[in-house]
């Protein structure tokens, strides 16, 4: 038990958890790896340059898909840049590096090097053809070497998994405001969908559907999100006006939210939109890291410094400690609650448009189930259910947590429904976790 209250007695406690977690599934996807793309090219370059060749004559093969194409251009330019003479350059299976080969071998040409990906070395097309042109025979068949690492661990996979995360992280920065106030939002899920849907609903009717320009596509998304935030602010106008639990008034949101999506949309997806409204969800102008990701991690350092160095933070704190020593305090508890419903439902609005960015259309059934998995990643970070304690860079472990998990078990092969179990076995110890912590770490015995 004294082990446990170490490791997560502290606000960021579960950053431990996240840690052991990655070497886990760094140990258990820990396989030998076939290099592939530009990594193999750079990979193969080095050899290529140690081999003694009387002249530098090369034919590159790589498969004809996107990272067979990469492979070959990659190689293709670095080759020639230090003088290589590149005979053909192949794209494809064992059928096009047979034609490549017989037309380089052409007029008794000669070629001293196959450079290829590893899949071409054992292929049968090679040993036919070292018998029909004897010139093959004194070519040296070179191809990127294996290495060890986990797949978990790799720089695309890792990647892979914060841009996943982005939405839930995003939405999660609101939820962990309005949990602090001893609150709950389950219209955020919903959110997703009314705001995806309607963002793309104003760019198509309005702002010249394929034809948008970029300020159209901005204003379509800045109406969706103020949508969002009016939906928001009054789902916390009958909580804190009204004094209608918080449970009860975001069941009703909710409803109303996907009912809105479905009635824009008429049930159907709205994909009449720019290429270029992809930017925000599959861009990546910042040394590779995805534009969705750049956003999360500016809003988490915003959202960071406004709940720990301003007074609105501490006020925050404050209405989900004790609200009405809070209102003795002077604390504006009506008007703390008001804007944090309505920032919880502007942040699902921009989840909403982050997905719509993702998949470059707008679907009333964006965001099912969402709501879930944000309270998820907001409690197994630290914030307390009974309001009052939380940290929102806890709640950023939080979802990289669940994100970890999920992607782990989808690279080892588990199925979803185990997935949905682990998931809320996760969830079930995150909240144990909170009430032992609140006992003292001392069981209930009677």
């Amino acid at each position: 038990m004294k082990v446990l209250k170490i490791l997560f007695s502290s606000d960021y406690g579960m950053l431990g958890a996240l840690l052991g977690l990655c070497a886990f599934f760094s140990i258990i996807t820990y396989e030998e790896q076939q290099p592939v793309g530009a990594e193999g090219a750079n990979r193969l370059l080095p050899e290529l340059e140690n081999l003694t060749v009387l002249d530098k004559s090369v034919v590159i093969a790589g498969k004809g898909g996107d990272e067979g194409k990469i492979f070959v251009d990659s190689l293709q330019a670095l080759l020639e840049e230090r003088g290589w003479q590149v005979k053909k350059v192949v794209k494809g299976g064992p059928p096009e590096l047979g034609r490549g080969l017989r037309d380089a071998f052409a007029r008794n040409a000669r070629v001293s090097v196959l450079a290829c990906e590893q899949s071409f070395v054992d292929m049968p097309v090679l040993e036919n053809l070292n018998k029909s042109i004897p010139g093959m025979r004194d070519m040296h068949v070179v191809h990127p070497r294996s290495y060890k690492w986990p797949n978990f661990l790799k720089a695309s996979n890792l990647l892979n998994v914060a841009n996943q995360i982005a939405v839930i992280a995003i939405i999660a920065i609101g939820m962990t405001l309005v949990i602090i106030t001893a609150g709950i939002d389950l219209s955020v899920g919903s959110l997703i969908a009314f705001s995806a849907v309607l963002a793309t609903w104003i760019i198509r009717e309005w702002m010249g559907a394929g034809d948008a320009t970029a300020l159209g596509m901005f204003a379509g998304c800045i109406l969706a999100m103020l949508a969002c935030g009016g939906l928001g602010l009054f789902s916390g106008t009958m909580v804190a006006v009204l004094g209608v639990p918080p449970f009860v008034t975001s069941l009703g949101m909710m409803m109303v939210a996907s009912g809105l999506a479905y009635l824009i949309s008429g049930g159907l997806s709205i994909y009449q939109l720019p290429t270029s409204f992809d930017w925000l969800g599959r861009g990546d102008d910042l040394l590779g890291i995805p534009n969705a990701v750049v956003l999360m991690i500016i809003l988490y350092l915003l959202a960071h410094l406004l709940m720990s160095r301003t007074v609105v933070g501490r006020q925050v704190y404050a209405v989900g400690g004790n609200p009405e020593a809070a209102r003795l305090s002077g604390v504006p508890v009506k008007k703390i609650l008001l804007w944090v419903y309505a920032g919880s439902g502007a942040l699902a609005g921009l989840g909403g448009i982050v997905m719509a960015s993702q998949f470059i259309s707008g679907d009333p059934k964006y965001g099912l189930m969402y709501e879930l998995y944000v309270i998820a990643a907001v409690v197994v970070g630290g914030t307390s259910l009974s309001g009052g304690r939380g940290k929102v860079l806890g709640t950023l472990i939080g979802a990289f947590i669940i994100a970890v998990i999920q992607n782990g078990m989808n690279l080892t092969g588990v199925q979803s429904y185990t997935q949905k179990v682990v998931l809320g076995l996760v969830l079930l110890a995150a909240v144990l976790l909170d009430v032992l912590k609140k006992r003292g770490w001392k069981l209930r015995t009677s």
